[in-house]
């Protein structure tokens, strides 16, 4: 069976946006700030606790962001994250992409450094369902170890297999490291620290079927 997995927060969701505007909420005019404090922390909380929920990983998180830009979170404040992460945008082009990739026969799985529960209830948003999900819980870690992976390849036994997503270290690294075909997002126009990473590199998901082929 031939599989296209996706991570899903940054390369399917906005999740830049989602949590900007939650910052917003709490504090007006730190949105930007918290979201670029809160990409400093997230993978060293991931790291030091792996088998952390991710909602609490996004409350440590931005407890941390929110200590290095000087601002006081309320205790109840600190959930916001996980309030909101349902309602975060899906990438306008999602549905049409992966509704042409579901109609040429492939299936679609998503490795997501996220809960069950919250990835549940993103998935009611995402405009084309789904085939397989492994979760952060699933895996008993958070990518970039190489849980999510080894799990859907045990589980599904693919006999092709891309991985398509935006985050360089969290999945295109893991994916070189297990020779994995791969397409990354770059979203943000990063640079890559080693370039032979990504195989494929676009700047968003529109003609990813004809990358495939």
């Amino acid at each position: 069976m031939r599989w296209v997995t996706f991570d899903c927060f940054g390369t399917l969701v906005d999740w830049r946006h989602g949590i900007a505007t939650s910052a917003e909420l709490l504090f007006p005019g730190y949105g930007g700030r918290l979201l670029d404090a809160y990409n400093r922390h997230e993978m060293a909380v991931q790291t030091e606790t792996p088998a952390l929920l991710y909602r609490e990983v996004m409350a440590e998180t931005l407890r941390r962001a929110c200590a290095t830009e000087g601002l006081d979170l309320g205790a109840d404040d600190a959930g916001i994250l996980a309030r909101t992460l349902p309602y975060w945008p899906v990438y306008p082009e999602v549905g049409p992409e992966l509704g042409a990739l579901r109609s040429a026969g492939w299936r679609l799985a998503l490795l997501t450094n996220c809960d069950r529960d919250l990835i549940g209830l993103t998935q009611r948003r995402l405009p084309v369902p789904f085939d397989a999900v492994i979760t952060a819980e699933d895996a008993g870690g958070y990518k970039p170890s190489l849980g999510h992976f080894e799990r859907f390849r045990s589980s599904h036994e693919p006999s092709e297999w891309v991985h398509v997503a935006q985050g360089y270290i969290h999945d295109m690294v893991p994916a070189h490291a297990l020779g994995l075909r791969r397409i990354w997002i770059n979203r943000l126009a990063e640079t890559p620290a080693d370039p032979s990473i990504p195989q494929t590199t676009q700047p968003d998901l529109h003609g990813l079927l004809t990358a495939l082929q």
